[in-house]
């Protein structure tokens, strides 16, 4: 193809949005040594374009952390994610971290408590029961960030 052809040819193509990845900082996440439901989770993250770091630490080390976080029982998930001084605890979409990061909240971050069928790394086939992110505050409180069906 002659140049002229092809800068007529990629003139004509649509212009296309991409998302600020370059933009978006790294996640990094601890979690279990054995979990997949984790795995799948930052599957997820790095197929909207995060860059996740992971580490696998002792359970007993995570706990620590999570509980170090201000992380409690009604507020636990699996694995803990650090991401521009935000924590993200378990399941939660990568949608809701880009909004979280674009807002810029006063709060400790995000978490999806629990391992909700349906979530972003608890799919199970069609099977999705309803659950919400929620928003926690920096005294801990929470409340509904989004919420998903």
């Amino acid at each position: 193809m002659h140049r002229r052809a092809f800068l007529l040819a990629t003139a004509s193509l649509p212009i296309v949005s991409l998302p600020a990845l370059a933009d978006t900082p790294t996640i990094k996440v601890v979690k279990s040594p054995t979990c997949g439901c984790c795995v799948a989770w930052e599957d997820h993250l790095r197929s909207e374009g995060f860059t996740v770091e992971s580490h696998a630490i002792p359970d007993e080390e995570l706990w620590d952390i999570k509980a170090r976080l201000g992380l409690t029982d009604e507020t636990s998930s699996c694995h803990t994610g650090l991401i521009d001084g935000y924590l993200v605890e378990g399941h939660v979409p990568a949608s809701d971290i880009r909004r979280l990061l674009a807002e810029h909240p006063s709060a400790r971050g995000l978490t999806v408590p629990g391992m909700p069928m349906g979530s972003p790394g608890m799919e199970m086939g069609g099977e999705v029961e309803p659950y919400d992110t929620l928003l926690i505050r920096p005294d801990g409180r929470t409340e509904v960030f989004e919420s998903h069906s």
